[in-house]
């Protein structure tokens, strides 16, 4: 065999290697979106699968009992609206600061056979946090922002 037939063939195996590595990466990793809704008609399809689900914060769910953090996810919109999940979380990393009653949630983990959720990662937004305060700015109106270059008056 010459050296040159050697070496492709080398550099062949190693990139079908990496090539499978990488596949197989991605589809560990993935997860799927859903909401509460979509999650509970999955069924069985839904164990086992990485999953992110989305919804409300049911007001007066949270609990929290040593490390175990447990609270209900509530869909608001759409037809499914008020469908609920129970949500287990005992994660390593706090809780967000926006993570409270009412407060839109993420949570990230799988489906147990019970139909709780197993998170091991949460995110939270609070709306309200990112919106202006009333009188800021007034209805239909835009900012307005100093043009003139610096230097000029």
């Amino acid at each position: 065999m010459k050296p040159y037939m050697k070496f492709g063939l080398v550099i062949g195996v190693v990139i079908a290697t990496l090539a499978w590595l990488a596949v197989g990466g991605v589809k560990e990793t993935s997860t799927y979106y859903k909401t509460v809704a979509e999650l509970q008609q999955m069924g069985d399809k839904a164990q086992g699968k990485r999953l992110r689900v989305g919804g409300d914060v049911v007001k007066g769910s949270i609990q929290r009992n040593g490390k175990e953090v447990s609270f209900h996810l509530v869909q608001q919109e759409g037809a499914s609206k008020g469908q609920m999940l129970k949500v287990t979380y005992t994660g390593s990393d706090p809780l967000p600061d926006t993570f409270r009653d009412d407060a839109q949630a993420l949570a990230d983990g799988h489906l147990n056979p019970d139909g709780t959720f197993n998170a091991n990662k949460i995110q939270a937004k609070c709306a309200s946090k990112y919106e202006a305060k009333p009188g800021q700015i007034k209805p239909g109106t835009e900012p307005t922002y100093n043009r003139s270059k610096p230097g000029r008056s």
